[in-house]
């Protein structure tokens, strides 16, 4: 069967991180590979890059199924393509998966949606392609979502062949996380071994946590023409002695690259030497969340971290000189000291490079629930859960101030001369302007909400 797979572009109203980094489509590479090995051909569009419409993608290709993924925020858009597709031909099969599919399905209900994918997204799409070949019954698949099937048990492991980054050849240079030009991605874990409240990761597997095989790590590693990886698991630093071994098997097949991973501050600094050994063998950068640089707000995430823990975790990278990228929880009940609080504070770590997000209660969170009734936007403007906009009123001060402030953050941590020279030292002038045009566009989209006050 004739498959085209496509990556959404996010919505005009979404604040995006598209602006500053464009990773490639995993999943939809993992669907490439897995479905071709059982002799149906696919095609990979990336709406981000493409400026054709969806439509002419379907007469060009003529598929018989159409696959798209994506978050919560690229819902509407999902949604959009269906419809203008079904026009196109109302024959073509549709199905929708991803991460939000999996554990919030019913959002992507429509009547130009054929099937939505809520478990093992990989074997599932296979089936589905199967038995519409051989003209079976889809319906009683497991892992599709529907009112007499709300349930699927979720796969406890990962055995599928790699993804097949050549389908995205033409998009590939134009991949990369801000100073990582030329990443490629690969997934290492599943899951999160940690509760935090306010994190949606560890209900997309029914808080189960499993790891890949290392030395099928390596191979996969070995198969990648780029130098940048970025590991894009939940959380790479979980296990310390995995993490060592990681490092044993990268010297041993002198696999010489770069990585960026996400890790808990608490690992950070409770494992200096693993950090030292990894910065040797390629660790370039450490997205960590932080959340804040208050220890009560930090029990009250149940983050199970101290703000010392952070500090030392941040002393740790710059020691290395491995970049530290700090994810920072904006409180809804904060006021301007509270804000200045966050600057000063950041000021004194000497962080760069920040991403600040109000607290935002992702549906299917813990404190989705707590917050259920207060939104100040409909449930069903996706575009506008993208962990930049508010959603809840603050409590203390007004909407256009707390964007104000976002916005005085940013440019107190970010534009400061001395950040600027930092980043022209360490990555050049070319890309230093590179970034600071996506961070401006950015800016631009909050200004908007701060003259719009919502």
């Amino acid at each position: 069967m004739k498959v085209l797979l496509i990556r959404p572009k996010p919505h005009k109203e979404t604040i995006g991180l598209q602006n500053v980094m464009i990773c490639e489509p995993l999943e939809l590479e993992y669907l490439s590979s897995n479905i071709e090995a059982f002799g149906h051909q696919a095609v990979i569009v990336d709406m981000i890059l493409e400026k054709r419409k969806v439509t002419y993608f379907i007469k060009k290709y003529q598929p018989v199924l159409v696959g798209m993924t994506g978050y919560n925020t690229h819902i509407n858009v999902i949604k959009t393509y269906a419809k203008q597709i079904k026009a196109c031909n109302p024959e073509i099969k549709i199905v929708v998966g991803g991460v939000h599919a999996e554990v919030n399905p019913e959002d992507f209900l429509s009547e130009d949606i054929d099937y939505i994918v809520r478990a093992n997204g990989i074997r599932t799409f296979i089936e589905i392609l199967n038995k519409l070949e051989k003209n079976e019954d889809v319906s009683v698949i497991e892992g599709i979502y529907h009112q007499k099937n709300e349930k699927a048990e979720k796969e406890k492991q990962f055995n599928y062949l790699f993804p097949d980054r050549e389908k995205v050849k033409k998009y590939r240079s134009k991949y990369y996380y801000m100073f990582h030009r030329n990443c490629s991605l690969i997934k290492s874990s599943f899951g999160c071994p940690y509760q935090c409240k306010f994190c949606f990761c560890r209900k997309v597997t029914d808080g189960h946590y499993f790891t890949r095989d290392l030395e099928n790590i390596i191979e996969e590693l070995k198969s990648i023409k780029e130098k940048e990886i970025y590991i894009v698991d939940d959380d790479f630093l979980v296990d310390r002695e995995r993490i060592l071994r990681f490092c044993d098997l990268l010297e041993k097949n002198k696999i010489e690259k770069r990585y960026l991973i996400y890790g808990r501050a608490d690992f950070v600094a409770s494992n200096e030497d693993v950090i030292k050994r990894f910065k040797a063998l390629g660790l370039r950068a450490v997205i960590v969340g932080l959340e804040s640089c208050r220890s009560n707000e930090l029990l009250d995430y149940n983050k199970k971290t101290q703000v010392e823990t952070n500090e030392r975790a941040v002393k740790i990278l710059q020691k290395y000189d491995v970049e530290c990228y700090g994810t920072l929880i904006l409180g809804l009940d904060w006021e301007k000291e509270d804000f200045m609080a966050l600057a000063k504070w950041i000021k004194k770590l000497g962080l760069v490079f920040v991403n600040l997000q109000p607290l935002t209660p992702l549906k299917g969170t813990e404190l989705y629930e707590q917050y259920k009734g207060n939104f100040i936007i409909k449930e069903d403007e996706y575009e506008k859960w993208d962990l930049a906009h508010l959603v809840v009123k603050p409590s203390h001060i007004s909407i256009r101030k707390y964007y104000y402030y976002t916005i005085l953050l940013y440019y107190k941590i970010t534009l400061n001369p001395k950040s600027v020279w930092y980043m022209i030292r360490k990555y050049g002038l070319h890309d230093t302007i590179k970034l600071s045009i996506g961070a401006f566009k950015i800016n631009l989209q909050y200004f908007k909400k701060l003259i719009g006050g919502k």
